[in-house]
């Protein structure tokens, strides 16, 4: 087959990955800026000149300004010009990466008449704190309500507001059992009260409660499961009242008793069997449920998960009494240690769970030999464990290469990608890869720098989006074929 005579099947993704091409000339970078067919990547390169930034707003494409308003390198006096857009898509994007953006923007922005900008600027971290503050009184319930969520150690004062707002969503935002960042925040304890009293932050609220007899008793037989579960983990809970949440028909109350540090292990291993048949046993909530109901439901259904993925900071503070532990969650929380003797991180990344072998690796990688390293990598399976989707595009482990060339020709497709890993993989290698069935083969080796230059023509017109798309952004595509490329795309 002549890859001369090849048309991309999916020239869009080439011109997407061309346009983020290290090695792209800057005369063609221009002529990338009349492309209609993508998104306007071109304008995200981070080696734009500002005479190219100024052509870009000259053009006032839609999606050339927003890709310019989200360029991480774009210089100031374009952020101030763009924070005055007319799209507010754009200033949306220019609130999104306004990390280093000088404060005049920030100053516009803070009063835009979109909601979403605001929201974005309540959300974000680099906001000025005097500035974010005055997003508490925002008009906008969901601005106030991103705040409360986002900034967790916000001033006291403006806390207070949240805490007090007159919409439901807000205060139950900013006292909730769940925030974006830690630490989470401590409310007023004069507050305390009236959180308490109120059904959308009491779950919130009830950590920090004092438990005296009284309030001990409603939260006890509060009706919200929520509520339940949090008094299930109060540090002062009295062991006869953690008895009876440790059979709560709520199996998330269970859940919060199974994880605390002082529940009696038998009683610890009873609530263990009693989560795993009771949410196999548990009535669907059927068409004309209630959503409490439904979510109840749900709550149940998903129990023995949360199991599997409770994090202990107490386990891994005191991590060897735990490696062995019979459940899953507690030998995670240990291997998230980094002070485990060289046996115990030796039987971890050896554990019969995939979650495990995969969180110890994290920890410590340096103590993976290369064979613990590729059996860990040939077993993992993400279909298995959804919780571990994270470790495919993880480089966490390194391999030697003669083992990477030797990955080469794996009947496993997993490990044939981690072969381009080895920045000298001959060129017959490469070029095998190139051709091999499974496209995350090829989209791996695509952008290599010894695969034969025959082989990366033909990944241009891969069937595969994404392996054209990393054929096109390879930094070694002679300069001539992206000539032909722009021209077989009207540029």
């Amino acid at each position: 087959m002549d890859a001369n005579a090849l048309t991309p099947v999916h020239l869009d993704m080439v011109m997407d990955g061309l346009a983020m091409n290290s090695a792209l000339p800057a005369s063609m970078i221009r002529r990338l800026f009349a492309w209609r067919r993508g998104r306007g990547k071109v304008a995200r390169r981070p080696d734009l000149t500002e005479a190219m930034a100024a052509e870009i707003m000259a053009i006032d494409d839609h999606w050339l300004v927003h890709s310019l308003a989200l360029n991480d390198r774009l210089p100031d006096r374009f952020r101030i010009r763009l924070a005055a857009h007319r799209d507010s898509a754009v200033r949306s994007a220019l609130a999104i990466h306004a990390a280093n953006a000088p404060r005049e923007v920030m100053e516009q922005l803070i009063d835009d008449p979109e909601s979403q900008v605001r929201e974005y600027l309540a959300q974000g971290h680099h906001t000025p704190s005097d500035l974010r503050a005055r997003l508490a009184v925002d008009s906008d319930p969901r601005v106030r309500a991103a705040l409360a969520k986002h900034w967790t150690q916000a001033p006291e004062a403006v806390r207070r507001i949240l805490l007090t707002d007159p919409e439901a969503e807000v205060r139950a935002a900013a006292c909730s059992t769940y925030f974006a960042h830690r630490p989470h925040p401590i409310p007023p304890s004069d507050l305390l009260p009236a959180l308490l009293s109120d059904p959308v932050t009491r779950a919130g609220a009830v950590i920090h409660a004092v438990l005296d007899a009284d309030t001990l008793q409603r939260l006890a037989g509060d009706p919200d499961s929520d509520v339940r579960a949090e008094l299930a983990q109060h540090p002062s809970l009295p062991p006869s009242v953690r008895e009876v949440l440790a059979t709560d028909p709520a199996l998330n109350v269970r859940v919060k008793v199974f994880a605390r540090p002082d529940t009696p292990e038998d009683l610890r291993a009873q609530i263990h069997d009693s989560v795993h048949e009771l949410s196999r046993s548990t009535a669907d909530s059927g068409p004309d449920a209630d959503d409490e109901t439904v979510m109840q439901w749900y709550q149940n259904a998903f129990a023995p998960t949360d199991l599997r993925i409770l994090r202990l900071p107490w386990v891994t503070a005191d991590p060897l009494p735990h490696v062995d532990s019979p459940y899953v969650s507690f030998r995670v929380s240990a291997a998230v240690s980094r002070v485990l003797p060289a046996d115990a991180v030796a039987r971890l990344l050896d554990d019969e769970e995939e979650i495990v072998r995969l969180t110890m690796a994290h920890t410590a990688p340096h103590l993976v030999d290369p064979e613990t390293a590729e059996s860990i990598e040939r077993r993992y399976h993400p279909r298995r464990d959804k919780f571990t989707f994270w470790w495919d595009k993880a480089e966490v482990l390194t391999f030697p290469p003669a083992s990477l060339r030797r990955f080469a020709t794996d009947p496993e497709p997993r490990l044939r990608s981690l072969a381009p890993r080895d920045p000298d993989l001959p060129p017959e290698l490469a070029e095998k890869l190139a051709s091999d069935p499974e496209d995350r083969v090829r989209h791996s080796v695509a952008a290599h720098r010894n695969l034969p230059l025959s082989s990366l023509r033909l990944l241009l017109a891969d069937s595969s989006e994404r392996v054209a798309e990393a054929a096109g952004a390879s930094p070694f595509l002679p300069v001539e074929r992206m000539e032909m490329l722009l021209a077989q795309a009207g540029l």
